[in-house]
């Protein structure tokens, strides 16, 4: 099982030449935790991340993401409308050096609550592995860890961007996985299976062309719960694209993975046909 899956009764999405030219990326340990990336499926975005037993799902289809609202966070603020980007995405301009640790991200008071409907600005991208996962002082993440896992992101769409990105990057090198679902994914049946199959499961390296994030919709957002498609580039001619859910617990943005231990459940990846309605956001 992976943290990513792909649904068994998708059929077309992108037909067997597709499937063959994605399936090498999802058998890569890479996004997902340790073994949870072992198994292949096509059509995925995060390549790397995602992958899944080619056995019956134990869980039942689902037509949306996981949403996990933690108990103790407020849920009478109105919920923002999806976004629906109209403006020409554009990339990000990378500045010199990376942001100052401890500032900004979840520290930041009155964070924009505005939906991205271009990249992030002051963007810095560094290598996760031979991953580029985005650093902005603003939108996060401000802390990193002993073990090198990064957190504390701004509470805002963007901040939820970042995050995301930080934690799908991060998850993929199999030195910080464990450390990853343990501190950066919401608590529940979900990650204790993901965490299960990390250490029962081989850690294979990846071999060839590394794909990249490429681009990101933000699908749904609410102040403690965001639904995000990450769009990610597989090959010179195909991208990717997923749901992932981020929630804000406890004071920062964490992964919420469905019961199976994938964050998609039952919801098929897709190969995009283009970028259009996507925010253009990558490091290289």
């Amino acid at each position: 099982m992976g943290l990513f899956s792909r649904d068994s009764g998708s059929g077309s999405a992108g037909d067997d030449a597709d499937g063959d030219a994605a399936g090498v990326f999802w058998q890569e340990r890479g996004f997902i935790a340790s073994a949870i990336v072992v198994g292949a499926v096509v059509v995925c975005l995060l390549v790397w991340l995602f992958a899944r037993d080619t056995g019956t799902p134990t869980t039942q289809p689902t037509t949306s993401p996981s949403t996990v609202v933690p108990t103790e966070q407020p849920t009478e603020e109105p919920p923002v409308p999806p976004a629906t980007p109209t403006e020409q995405p554009t990339s990000t301009a990378t500045p010199s050096g990376p942001p100052t640790p401890g500032a900004g991200g979840c520290k930041l008071k009155n964070p924009d609550q505005r939906i991205p409907r271009v990249a992030p600005p002051a963007v810095t991208w560094q290598f996760e592995a031979d991953m580029l996962i985005p650093l902005q002082q603003e939108g996060g993440p401000s802390v990193t860890d002993r073990t090198g896992v990064r957190s504390c992101f701004a509470h805002s769409p963007t901040g939820a961007v970042l995050a995301a990105m930080n934690v799908l990057g991060q998850i993929r090198n199999p030195d910080l996985t464990d450390d990853v679902l343990a501190t950066r994914v919401m608590p529940g049946p979900g990650r204790d299976r993901a965490i299960r199959e990390a250490r029962v499961s081989t850690t294979p390296r990846n071999e060839g062309k590394v794909a990249q994030f490429t681009g990101f919709k933000v699908f749904d957002y609410q102040p403690n719960r965001v639904v995000l498609q990450i769009a990610v580039q597989i090959d010179e001619a195909k991208v990717a694209s997923l749901p992932v859910t981020m929630v804000w617990y406890r004071g920062d943005w964490r992964a919420a993975l469905q019961d199976d231990g994938s964050f998609n459940g039952e919801v098929a990846p897709d190969v995009l046909q283009s970028l259009d309605g996507y925010v253009r956001f990558r490091g290289a």
